[in-house]
């Protein structure tokens, strides 16, 4: 496996706002010292600048493994389709987050609200007062890396992206990030769609709950660190120094970015990580995979 020099977690937003305050930025170097928040540029990081800030780690061609903490691609393999009946459903991930920025391409802030507006497209989401008709029961549906994967992981429950009600929901964070994974253009390779380069950065999916559960912190049914204390204790479990105490309250956003980019950190060199038994070749290039799932 090639090493890398830095490591870095983003916890994600799907806020149709200018400013996303629930996005979080934390980097730490290899070793043990402590990860540390990295500030935004201006009020609170939005999308338009976590891309900007992609494209410097690209142009700097920094060994630097990224952590994004967003369904990369929606489901595919239990239908063989993103979106079954619908002649125009794009084939593979990248071509469905060309189609995601290229349906939103007049909406604000990097959303996605365009997107879902598609009649054929809403046909297949939940949303506020909207059930699609294509939505199906229970949950929604969940890609292998999430069915046969995270959900077999204690303390993990993952959430359908086709699901947009509820404060867990998980699909307006990824359809953003598609777009930002679109606008990149191919200057950082995204595991597991492209080969991984011997230099430079890479970007991963990552669940930040994974990690939480890893620290074995956590008490039965928790899944958030707000207490300074507990990270500490948490990323000591991931051989990483304290991290230096912030001047406001240390939200949930904040703790999953540090303590994440400590355990991307520990777990970037293991082989199962980069090479999991159930990825195969045709979900690598739809569906996508979480670093940490085997």
């Amino acid at each position: 496996m090639r090493s890398f020099d830095h490591f870095a977690c983003i916890d994600w937003s799907g806020a149709a706002t200018r400013w996303q305050p629930g996005i979080a930025v934390a980097q730490c170097e290899a070793g043990s010292s402590a990860p540390r928040l990295i500030p935004s540029p201006e009020r609170h990081w939005n999308r338009s600048a976590i891309l900007d800030w992609l494209l410097q780690q690209a142009e700097a061609r920094r060994n630097i493994l990224i952590g994004l903490d967003l369904s990369i691609a929606l489901p595919f393999a239990d239908r063989q389709s993103y979106f079954p009946g619908w002649e125009a459903s794009p084939p593979d991930a990248k071509a469905l987050w060309r189609s995601v920025d290229a349906l939103s391409s007049h909406d604000d802030y990097l959303s996605a609200q365009s997107f879902l507006q598609h009649p054929e497209i809403a046909r297949h989401f939940r949303q506020h007062r909207n059930k699609g008709d294509l939505f199906g029961e229970g949950r929604g549906r969940l890609r292998k890396c999430e069915y046969n994967g995270q959900a077999l992981i204690e303390g993990i429950n993952p959430y359908s992206c086709f699901n947009l009600v509820g404060a867990a929901q998980v699909g307006k964070s990824s359809l953003t990030g598609m777009r930002v994974l679109h606008r990149l253009n191919s200057a950082i390779p995204i595991w597991p769609f492209d080969p991984l380069p011997a230099s430079g950065p890479v970007i991963v999916e990552i669940y930040t709950s994974i990690a939480a559960q890893a620290s074995g912190v956590l008490a039965k049914g928790r899944s958030k660190i707000t207490d300074p204390q507990l990270l500490d204790t948490a990323l000591d479990r991931f051989s990483s120094k304290p991290h230096s105490p912030l001047y406001s309250r240390l939200s949930d956003h904040a703790a999953d970015a540090l303590l994440t980019a400590a355990w991307l950190r520990t777990h970037a060199d293991q082989k199962d990580y980069w090479q999991p038994a159930k990825l195969k070749p045709e979900i690598a290039k739809t569906e996508g995979w979480t670093f940490g799932v085997v």
